[in-house]
């Protein structure tokens, strides 16, 4: 059956089969590379400031180094700078946040582009299916095979552009949707993480070595 809906759709149809495919691939490999990049930043933060408590900064810097995703990455990026002032240690975690958004945000701009070529695909299709129900009629053998040939293929090609333009923008919704979060964890740990160094910390005695 997917065979035939190919065939009676005409070369488009096989054009957008493949961008379908590629959307597949695109999403489930974003999708789990952001399902393993956001973490429950509000039990991982506690969990930091429980060790530094302990005035363990080795080990905390430690436990960052081996928790996946880009929150870790920014708390470490405070914690490696836990003895320069405020300022300072805005930057660095900026910068940490700055280096990982592009990580988040790869491929997904081929999402969209699939989401806004689709339909283009679709209606190149369906011109080129009326294209060979009017060639039909201008050679005189406008049979019902030949005119059905051409208007499947319009018909299909219309479906399907349609249908993988859809598909596209759900999961353009979907994976933007899961950086905004994973966006909104790392602000909220970065200060977080500062202003806990920039006050308890350092008031219970930062110049102290770390264990």
């Amino acid at each position: 059956m997917e065979t035939s809906v190919l065939a009676r759709g005409g070369p488009m149809m096989w054009v957008l089969f493949a961008f379908g495919v590629a959307l597949l691939v695109i999403f489930i490999e974003r999708a789990l590379y952001l399902h393993r990049g956001q973490i429950r930043s509000t039990a991982f933060v506690s969990g930091i400031k429980n060790i530094l408590a302990k005035r363990r900064l080795v080990e905390a810097l430690t436990v960052c180094e081996e928790t996946p995703g880009p929150v870790a990455a920014v708390v470490k990026a405070a914690l490696l700078h836990a003895d320069e002032d405020a300022e300072a240690m805005r930057f660095h975690v900026q910068e940490a946040a700055v280096v990982e958004l592009p990580a988040l945000e790869r491929r997904i701009g081929a999402v969209g582009a699939i989401a806004q070529v689709a339909p283009l695909l679709g209606l190149l299709g369906t011109v080129l299916g009326m294209i060979v129900t009017f060639a039909a009629f201008q050679r005189d053998y406008a049979t019902v095979s030949a005119l059905a040939k051409g208007m499947w293929e319009a018909l299909f090609c219309t479906a399907g552009g349609l249908m993988l333009a859809i598909t596209a923008h759900l999961a353009l919704h979907f994976l933007n949707g899961r950086v905004r979060a994973i966006v909104r964890d790392m602000e909220w740990s970065g200060n977080e993480i500062m202003k806990y160094l920039n006050t308890e910390y350092r008031a219970s005695g930062a110049g102290a070595p770390p264990k």
